[in-house]
């Protein structure tokens, strides 16, 4: 597919001209110490995708420009352009669409994901037989999410979650869905952008959807499909009101090619840097047939209590008592702005009358001229309602008590709770992590139950079959779990079959669980792609549930492809495992840094010179060395490179288990050192962020007592997580950030924080208060 081929047609926004974009020389100076990757993406390119490159580079955001690698950017290029070339569609893509809306990597802020590759992968079969883009974004829209297993939640971790994010979390907001519709469109060559409107005109709420390119743009709610058909949504009524010269009331569309108007970012206001183009004419001209002297009206019933949104029965009658419109309101599991309406007579009066659990409501509606929307908040009995959000007198674990007895589809975020950020003492806290605890594996248990059955875990739409060995008896604490990863790689299906087979019988315990999973794909990275993480935590969760693993002992190993993703997995999952074995693989490029506080071991050929195999174990012997002579309380080691062997070890690398036998997981060290990946985490030991994360950031944090110290951080925000298993939450906490101090304080425990921290899926991972900072070198230089 070659650009300079394609005609040149724009629509009704103005024209996207690679010209029109920041100069590809300034661009490059913004890149700073990132300057030399850009420009290897510029010399590396194929001739015929050039004009992309210079496309995606001029147009970046900053953050892009100083963090985005070359291997990233030539493989999202050459991908995008191989889709078009296969794409039935190919030649009815203007070169504008393709470059602002199938090429783009992101949509607004999310985090960088490699999308891709894998996307196009899985869902290709999704569209078989489709002839245009319309029809297989309709088709994609229709059985993404049930097969991806992701929907629409209030519950959701945040609302600008990147598509692994919202594959890992299994729940999304309309923004988050939309991201992961559009990036699976566009790996499949289905031009797509991002379109929301920051409040509806009759102030309801802000709202986010998907548009469609088939000769012209076409809209579609994700996750939200209307049968084979576009332009068509529940949404319609209310963006047909939009105001276009009303920055609050407009609607806009996400482009990637630099504009003078900027997307209006409702959940993070300090993003500036989105561009956009206001298409809201196409909406109030959008040819839905509003009854003249009519206006529409919407209904919503919600629990006075909790303020969660029930369904109701509704009946509308006139002055003459005939029934005039009748349905049901909308509960939570519809999107928060999605409400039952009717168009009524403008000047007319009418009786409305709600019915909800037994209980009856009336009211008298008088119809302006404008829309409104009408709440009937509803007293339930105390048996009858979901959930309190009103504190009782018993305190918050009573409160949390009632709350977990309630309907998990009606119960509302706990977050969202009163009784879940008011102060427990250590007494409650204990309390409340029991009821949390064994309420949620109780869940976990239930819904789990026949994937183990199958012994096939299912996760974003991939699939992680295993075969697992049950050695000794069971110790009081519970077993020992090593999970060890199979060869092959980059090769067919059955060649990598043969390898896990291989793999099920090559070690033997004397206590444990043997498990060997079959990686989800035949790639070469087969074992450190990005869904491996969330499947390896699923993975851990099943076996604490089914086989009573304790999570304290639970060991990763691997062998040839399978020791790459040790190398791999071990820095960046350091705090779900307590040692790691690797057998005869490469690290690519990453860091043991993130090993520091897991033991680590590496078994290799002494003769096994593939891909510098031996060398590369004989270095990390030597940085591991060297990190431990400064840091002596970390980064335990043992390196062998067994003597005269090749690649295939004749077993002698099995010494490795039992030395991995001998460690337990370091729950709660005293010093953490978290360096990000190609696939970045949220989540390490006892810190976290939600801020944004440049490339292969770091973050170093010393713990003494009551004492933490910011060493290093490449973040802007930290959150540390608070357990009076290490520290003594009742007394003063104190932290500084490269010596400037900032916090000093006594944290409070809530159930807020141990539900957050407990969603990870680790029993042993709940955290009773945290702290959460900014980085006070960013603070002085706004």
């Amino acid at each position: 597919y070659t650009l300079s081929n394609t005609p040149s047609v724009l629509g009704q926004e103005s024209a996207l001209k690679v010209s029109e974009a920041l100069g590809l020389e300034e661009a490059l100076a913004l890149a700073g110490e990132n300057r030399s990757e850009l420009e290897k993406v510029l010399s590396g390119v194929q001739a015929s995708q050039r004009e992309s490159a210079e496309f995606l580079i001029a147009n970046m955001p900053p953050r892009d420009l100083k963090s985005l690698k070359a291997d990233f950017l030539l493989s999202e290029i050459e991908q995008a352009h191989d889709a078009l070339q296969k794409a039935p569609w190919k030649d009815k893509i203007p070169k504008e669409i393709f470059l602002n809306n199938i090429l783009p990597y992101v949509n607004i802020n999310e985090r960088r994901d490699t999308w891709r590759k894998d996307f196009r992968e899985r869902f290709a079969p999704l569209i078989e037989g489709a002839t245009t883009p319309a029809q297989a974004a309709a088709m994609i829209n229709q059985k993404l999410f049930p097969l991806v297993k992701v929907k629409y939640s209030t519950q959701r971790a945040k609302a600008d979650q990147s598509p692994y994010e919202s594959l890992q979390s299994g729940l999304a907001s309309c923004t988050g869905l939309s991201v992961l519709l559009i990036d699976a469109c566009r790996s499949l060559a289905i031009p797509a952008r991002f379109v929301g409107t920051p409040l509806w005109s009759d102030n309801s709420g802000n709202h986010s959807w998907v548009e469609i390119w088939d000769d012209s743009w076409h809209f579609t709610g994700a996750a939200e499909p209307s049968g084979d058909q576009l332009d068509q949504a529940w949404f319609i009524g209310r963006a047909s009101t939009a105001k276009r010269d009303d920055l609050k009331h407009a609607i806009y569309a996400v482009s990637f090619q630099r504009t003078p108007l900027r997307f209006p970012m409702v959940w993070d206001r300090s993003i500036d840097y989105i561009s956009a183009v206001n298409v809201t004419d196409r909406y109030t001209n959008i040819g839905l047939k509003i009854p003249e002297g009519t206006q529409m009206v919407s209904f919503r019933a919600l629990d006075a209590m909790s303020s969660q949104r029930l369904v109701a029965g509704l009946k509308v009658f006139d002055q003459a008592n005939q029934l005039v419109a009748e349905g049901k309101t909308k509960n939570d599991s519809f999107d928060a702005n999605d409400h039952l309406h009717f168009y009524l007579q403008q000047g007319a009066k009418y009786r409305v009358e709600f019915e909800a659990q037994g209980q009856k409501h009336q009211e008298d509606l008088a119809v302006a001229d404008r829309s409104v929307l009408v709440d009937w908040k509803a007293s339930l009995k105390a048996n009858d309602t979901p959930s309190s959000n009103k504190p009782s007198e018993a305190g918050p674990l009573e409160d949390l008590k009632a709350y977990l007895k309630s309907p998990i589809d009606v119960r509302g975020p706990l977050a969202d709770q009163t009784f879940s950020s008011q102060a427990l003492t250590l007494e409650q806290a204990q309390a409340a992590e029991k009821l949390l605890v064994d309420e949620h594996m109780a869940r976990l248990r239930e819904a789990r139950s026949e994937e183990f059955k199958q012994k096939s875990i299912e996760l974003g739409g991939l699939k992680m079959p295993f075969g697992y060995t049950v050695f000794g008896e069971k110790p009081a604490n519970g077993r020992s779990l090593y999970i060890s990863m199979h060869g092959g790689g980059g090769a067919p299906a059955q060649v990598n079959d043969g390898q896990w087979e291989n793999q099920k019988r090559l070690y033997k315990l004397d206590e444990g669980v043997y498990v060997a999973p079959r990686a989800p794909t035949n790639t070469w990275n087969l074992w450190h792609e990005g869904h491996i993480d969330g499947l390896f935590d699923r993975l851990i969760e099943d076996f604490v549930l089914f086989e009573d693993v304790d999570p304290d002992k639970v060991y990763l190993m691997g062998y040839s492809a399978g020791g790459d993703g040790v190398y791999q997995l071990a820095p960046r999952m350091a705090d779900r495992f307590a040692a790691a074995a690797m057998m005869a693989g490469h690290p690519n490029e990453t860091s043991p840094l993130g090993l520091r506080n897991l033991p680590f071991t590496i078994h290799m050929g002494e003769k096994d010179g593939a891909y510098n195999r031996n060398q590369t174990a004989t270095t990390w012997k030597n940085l591991l060395a060297d990190l431990q002579s400064k840091d002596p309380n970390g980064y335990e080691h043992f390196v062998k490179l067994h003597a005269g062997k090749p690649h295939w070890m004749d077993r002698q690398d099995a010494e490795a288990l039992p030395w991995m036998k001998a460690f337990t997981r370091q729950r709660y060290p005293e010093r953490i050192v978290w360096k990000q990946d190609d696939i970045i985490g949220r989540r390490f030991y006892w810190l976290g962020t939600d801020g944004q994360i440049p490339d292969r950031a770091l973050a170093v944090v010393q713990r003494d007592a009551q004492k933490f110290s910011v060493e290093e951080s490449d973040l802007k925000e930290l959150t540390i997580y608070l357990k009076d298993d290490f520290v003594n939450c009742d007394q003063p906490i104190a932290v500084a950030w490269k010596g400037q101090e900032v916090y000093s304080g006594t944290p409070k425990r809530t159930i807020a924080t141990l539900g957050e921290t407990l969603r990870r899926g680790d029993p042993k991972g709940a955290y009773f208060a945290k702290i959460t900072m900014k980085n006070p070198e960013e603070s002085v230089s706004k």
